[in-house]
């Protein structure tokens, strides 16, 4: 499974240690995940306004804003993300309960202690995954987002390609708005995830499971594009 983490701490030897701990439990966990640190409140919410969020790492004293106020910020516009403050000082904890701040974590921070509270992150965000619910004829199935590698569809039949694979009559118009933005149309017939991508020619895209899929003419600069952004 895929997660976007940000750091926020203002001091650069904490903002290292931190980021490093979070690559470390990524590998040993075996998923992945897309990192991203700030010097500063200001900074991230400049780079990071809107963009999807999953995890975030806060220290509480920080400049004019400190991390309580923004995580106010995020929380206000995101419902799931899981924050962990990372504080010097008790006396901050109080101030968590507002925003429903997973844990706090005591400076210095101990490496297993904070791989446990990822753990319970990263186990928060599946129960809270979203689904895509589809109803086939004999049964109505609820399929998680990050399971689907990709969709494609023949006439007026939709396949949805995760663990399972499930045909309906659907279009992909119909299914595109059920999904978010993980996923990226190419053409008229198919919708990838791009967590999955593991390479892209000018000719086909290839996906982690080994599945090789063909691409359009003029989608390789949108999708490698789409790719980026998600980075």
């Amino acid at each position: 499974m895929h997660y976007e983490i940000a750091v926020c701490e203002d001091q650069p030897s904490e903002r290292a240690f931190l980021s490093a701990l979070v690559r470390s439990w990524a590998e040993q966990s075996g998923c992945s995940a897309g990192l991203a640190s700030f010097e500063s409140a200001e900074a991230f919410l400049f780079e990071c306004a809107g963009r999807p969020l999953d995890i975030l790492i806060l220290d509480i004293e920080m400049g004019q804003m400190d991390g309580v106020a923004l995580a106010k910020r995020v929380r206000a516009g995101n419902e799931t993300v899981q924050i962990i403050f990372v504080t010097g000082y008790s006396d901050y904890i109080s101030d968590g309960y507002d925003v429903g701040a997973l844990h706090y974590l005591m400076k210095p921070v101990d490496r297993d202690k904070f791989f446990r509270v990822l753990d319970r992150a990263a186990q928060k965000l599946r129960k809270n995954e979203r689904m895509l619910t589809l109803a086939l004829p004999d049964e109505t199935v609820r399929v998680p987002l990050y399971e689907i590698r990709f969709l494609d569809v023949r006439q007026n039949y939709a396949t949805v390609h995760g663990k399972r694979d499930y045909t309906v009559k659907k279009t992909l118009r119909e299914l595109e708005p059920l999904l978010d933005d993980r996923f990226f149309r190419i053409g008229r017939s198919c919708i990838l995830n791009l967590t999955y991508i593991q390479r892209v020619t000018r000719t086909d895209v290839y996906l982690t499971d080994g599945s090789v899929l063909p691409l359009p003419r003029g989608m390789y600069e949108p999708l490698n594009r789409a790719i980026i952004d998600r980075m």
